[in-house]
């Protein structure tokens, strides 16, 4: 590293710090090398270098996703072979 360097303390879940340092030990690192390479890409790009996102459903999502399953799968309720069936299903 060029210049003069400076400690950090980060706090992290013990399980989480456990499964990084196995992770960056399979790739020839140590933590402290993960996060420069973290830091300085950011630093490049001028943002975090990887989209940061809620990918899971809220819960009245998974609640309508547990219904259609439910729905798809029950032989009672009666199922369309396309949208125009549906659609004119719905018009009488």
């Amino acid at each position: 590293m060029a210049g003069t360097t400076t400690n950090i303390s980060i706090r992290m879940d013990t399980e989480l710090k456990t499964q990084a340092d196995a992770l960056f030990a399979e790739l020839g690192m140590n933590l402290s090398t993960a996060f420069n390479i973290f830091v300085r890409q950011s630093l490049r790009e001028g943002r975090i270098p990887f989209d940061v996102s809620l990918n899971k459903p809220n819960k009245e999502t998974v609640a309508a996703m547990l219904e259609a399953e439910r729905i798809a799968r029950d032989p009672s309720v009666k199922h369309y072979s396309d949208v125009e069936e549906a659609l004119r299903e719905l018009k009488r």
